[in-house]
């Protein structure tokens, strides 16, 4: 008989690969252990990150590692960023998850979650991992979000292509320069891909 920590871990990994598979904005790129104990996931969406020289730039590709410990699903999925992100709820290590997780939530919401807080349609500066993006955030909220599209696949079907606009996986665009310093950026903002509703349609700011 299977224990309960394996049946949740096969459901999720069911549940994953049922919901993303062709869905080119969430992928799954690497699994570790049968069932996966770890995930990395490529999300291409636009998102933040400061260069060296304190510019704010662009980058459409990031990489997600989630690791299901032992104490899954009681305890939240330690998940850390492979690529750099300036967010408010990012720092080099960790993903601020702590706020939402439950161990009945699933794992596949929390992914499109975490997507969603990429591209700043979710955000937290109440209790900033990272205090520079929560004050630049908290400044230059008309800017946001970064990229509006929708991040959850559709409901009615498993996989849709993406529109003209979204970026390619093949070769990612290249970052775009924002700004010369972090306090005043200019960000390009393009309107939300029409179609299917969106159910994560609603931007989420704690203020």
């Amino acid at each position: 008989m299977l224990s309960p920590r394996i049946r949740r871990l096969k459901l999720d990994h069911d549940s994953l690969f049922k919901r993303f598979s062709g869905w080119p904005v969430i992928r799954i790129v690497g699994t570790a252990g049968m069932p996966p104990e770890l995930y990395r996931f490529q999300y291409l969406v636009r998102g933040l990150y400061v260069a060296p020289d304190g510019a704010i730039l662009e980058r459409n590709d990031h990489l997600l590692e989630v690791n299901l410990s032992l104490g899954y699903p009681r305890r939240a999925p330690q998940c850390r960023m492979l690529t750099p992100v300036f967010h408010p709820n990012f720092d080099d290590s960790s993903v601020c998850i702590g706020d939402f997780w439950a161990a009945s939530e699933s794992l596949d919401d929390l992914i499109i979650r975490i997507g969603r807080m990429i591209s700043y349609q979710e955000y937290n500066t109440k209790s900033p991992l990272n205090g520079l993006a929560a004050k630049w955030a908290a400044q230059n909220s008309h800017l946001l979000p970064v990229d509006p599209r929708p991040i959850a696949p559709p409901l009615e079907q498993a996989a849709v292509e993406p529109a003209s606009s979204e970026p390619s996986s093949a070769t990612p665009a290249a970052p775009q320069a924002m700004a010369a310093t972090i306090p005043q950026p200019a960000i390009q903002s393009s309107a939300p891909v029409s179609g299917a509703e969106d159910p994560w349609d609603q931007k989420i700011v704690i203020p």
